[in-house]
C-alpha cells in the first residue's frame, strides 16, 4: 500500500506554475525605468528580486533532479524583456525536470547548492515561497507607483 499524499505531482506542479504566472504578470507591469533604481522601506529594487526569483526555482528544481546545482545565468542588470524571456526558459525548465520527480524523490533528503539541506518536497516550497514573498514586494512597489497590480488570486 502506497503512502498518502495531500496532492499529486500534477497537481503540485500546476499549483506552482500557477504562482509563476501571476509573478510574470507583476513583472509585465512593472515600469521598466524603475526596475532598478525603486523602492521601499530600504528594500531591494524589484529588478533584483526577479533575479533572485530566478537564481532559485527552476535552478533548483534542475539540481533536485540532476545533482548539477548551476544557479541563473542571469547577471547584471537586464531589461525588462530579458528577465521576462528569462522567466518563461525557467517555465519550460520546469516542465521539463518536474516530471522526472517521483513520490519517493520528494521524501529524499538533499543539500540545495551545497548549502541548503532538506527533504524534496520542502526545497521546492521553500523556493515558492521565496517567490510569494518577493512578488508580495512587487505588489507594494506597484501600488506606490500608483499602479493596479494583477489580482493575486487570479493565479
Amino acid at each position: 500500500m502506497s503512502a498518502p499524499q495531500l496532492m499529486t505531482p500534477d497537481q503540485f506542479l500546476t499549483h506552482w506554475q500557477g504562482h509563476r504566472r501571476l509573478t510574470r504578470r507583476v513583472l509585465e507591469a512593472f515600469p521598466e525605468e524603475q526596475l532598478w533604481s525603486f523602492s521601499v522601506g530600504g528594500m531591494r529594487p524589484f529588478g533584483a528580486l526577479v533575479l533572485e526569483m530566478l537564481m532559485i526555482g527552476a535552478p533548483m528544481l534542475k539540481g533536485i533532479v540532476t545533482g548539477e546545482w548551476v544557479g541563473s545565468p542571469v547577471e547584471g542588470q537586464p531589461t525588462k524583456s530579458d528577465l521576462l524571456a528569462h522567466w518563461d526558459a525557467d517555465t519550460a525548465t520546469l516542465e521539463e525536470y518536474f516530471p522526472q520527480l517521483t513520490l519517493e524523490k520528494f521524501q529524499e533528503h538533499q543539500v540545495a547548492f551545497g548549502q541548503y539541506p532538506g527533504l524534496v518536497y520542502d526545497l521546492l516550497l521553500y523556493g515558492i515561497d521565496n517567490e510569494i514573498h518577493h512578488r508580495a514586494q512587487g505588489y507594494v512597489y506597484l501600488r506606490a507607483l500608483g499602479i493596479e497590480p494583477p489580482p493575486f488570486f487570479e493565479r
